[in-house]
């Protein structure tokens, strides 16, 4: 069966998943909508290229915009990394309702920063879901759910460039379903009742607490590094820009001061956690750092 649909998306992420979908001889995209902000040149060239109209709106949930997609006659509407709440009017225009894919293990971590929370969280494996839209956000019937294993040596980065493919083939396998009219939808309470949101993390929130454990401070670092804001902490009022630390192997508990240096090498530095010590081995300052500074937190 061909399928023809409406494209919602931006980014890395929306990137992936079209390459797919464009791919497939059965699946028409009638119209790209990227977000009203948007600069993602490589969407807009994708849809020059093979003659897709390419269109963006303040407020896609409008009489206007409504109207002007109602012409492309779409089986489906696909969000991929797009930023507005859809509404009723919109949701059910479609014969097949519209379907949204987020990087999380919903009913849990829905919202913002899921990569980074999961990894905050020392979380040992990742979901990525595809799901019907709804008036909610991220609380739609489920469609399609995988998890993905989580090890010490993931990062932020890792996290996201996996995600990065992995939601492009989650979400093309869910648009085969429709395809095949083989889609069996779940409600997310059959997982668990609650689940829970995830806030959008914000400026001042990569702020480094060195009173915490020293798997709870490796955790937070590696959450939010390259490409993300890197943690940062201060000694002296200066800011050190932290990249990476590293979990020492048998580090003793020990009381002393916590966010003081213990140790100095010229390529890295230690740190007293709240109840052993890390090593910060990939990091930015303008400035020497020395064995007996404290760090503000």
């Amino acid at each position: 069966m061909n399928l023809n649909i409406g494209y919602f998306a931006d980014g890395p992420w929306g990137h992936e998943t079209f390459k797919k979908l464009i791919k497939d001889p059965e699946i028409k995209i009638s119209f790209i909508c990227v977000r009203y902000d948007s600069k993602d040149e490589t969407l807009k060239g994708y849809a020059k290229l093979n003659n897709i109209d390419y269109i963006k709106h303040k407020n896609v949930n409008s009489d206007k915009f409504i109207s002007t997609i109602k012409k492309y006659k779409c089986d489906l509407f696909v969000s991929m990394s797009f930023n507005q709440i859809f509404k009723s009017k919109i949701i059910n225009l479609t014969k097949y309702k519209t379907i949204n894919c987020h990087a999380g293990k919903l009913p849990f971590y829905r919202g913002r920063n899921v990569l980074n929370w999961v990894l905050i969280n020392d979380e040992k494996e990742f979901g990525i879901t595809v799901h019907f839209v709804d008036e909610g956000i991220d609380t739609g019937d489920i469609i399609l759910q995988k998890n993905f294993q989580i090890v010490d040596q993931d990062n932020y980065k890792t996290l996201l460039e996996k995600a990065y493919i992995e939601c492009a083939n989650i979400l093309y396998d869910a648009i085969l379903l429709f395809k095949k009219g083989n889609v069996n939808a779940y409600k997310q309470n059959k997982i668990q009742p609650e689940g829970f949101y995830c806030g959008e993390r914000k400026k001042g929130d990569e702020i480094l607490n060195w009173n915490q454990t020293s798997r709870e401070v490796f955790n937070f670092v590696r959450a939010i590094c390259m490409p993300g804001p890197c943690a940062r902490t201060f000694v002296d009022k200066k800011e050190i820009k932290i990249n990476k630390i590293e979990l020492v192997d048998n580090a003793p508990n020990y009381k002393s001061i916590v966010g003081s240096v213990i140790n100095k090498t010229p390529a890295n530095f230690t740190v007293k956690t709240k109840d052993s010590f890390v090593k910060v081995t990939e990091f930015e300052f303008d400035g020497k750092i020395k064995i007996g500074d404290r760090f503000e937190f």
